[in-house]
């Protein structure tokens, strides 16, 4: 009688393991999703406090990993953008190139707001090379800031004429015709630099 006893309450404790094990990983699963749809909703404090949450307990994936890189850049945290972004993106080419290159974007924006111009530059010419033709102005504009800054006058000054060509072919918004005469003018400087 005793043994049954004892077996009995030993099936009861697996059962009731096995229930809160169920449950903390259906209320992960539900914290998990609700992190992505901040994310895609554009609240990136939000997605970011879950996701560290869940890689704390699981060591999330790449692609989750990358998303909070972005969440971090769009907090300021350009070190830790830095940091999470460079630790994934080489594992992230199997993803659409349209996806990546924002991923190599938020990277190369993540060193450039650190000043570290040289190190930003191959992550941005990658994003160039995946993102769409009506988006590589405001990279190619970045990029001819970093030679600039970098004092290659010369690299620099081609860099602007080419996000200048994409500006004027794609359109140009009200709110870029600054970034025109900005241009403009940038290149002016370059030129009598070199």
């Amino acid at each position: 009688m005793l043994v049954k006893t004892y077996i009995i309450l030993l099936l009861c404790i697996l059962c009731s393991f096995r229930i809160n094990a169920q449950q903390i990983k259906r209320d992960d699963t539900e914290k998990l999703e609700r992190a992505i749809g901040y994310f895609q909703g554009g609240k990136y404090h939000e997605a970011l406090l879950l996701l560290e949450d869940l890689n704390k307990k699981y060591a999330l994936n790449p692609r989750f990993k990358a998303y909070m890189g972005v969440c971090y850049y769009y907090e300021w945290d350009y070190k830790n953008a830095c940091k999470i972004l460079e630790d994934t993106i080489s594992e992230l080419a199997v993803l659409a190139p349209r996806e990546q290159s924002v991923y190599y974007f938020c990277l190369a924006e993540s060193c450039f707001m650190q000043n570290e111009y040289n190190k930003a530059m191959p992550y941005y010419e990658k994003a160039t090379i995946l993102c769409l033709d009506n988006e590589k102005a405001d990279i190619l504009y970045r990029m001819a800031l970093c030679y600039m800054y970098s004092e290659r006058y010369d690299v620099a000054y081609e860099y602007f004429s080419s996000s200048l060509a994409y500006y004027k072919h794609y359109g140009i918004s009200a709110e870029k015709k600054q970034r025109i005469v900005q241009i403009s003018n940038m290149m002016q400087g370059c030129k009598e630099k070199f």
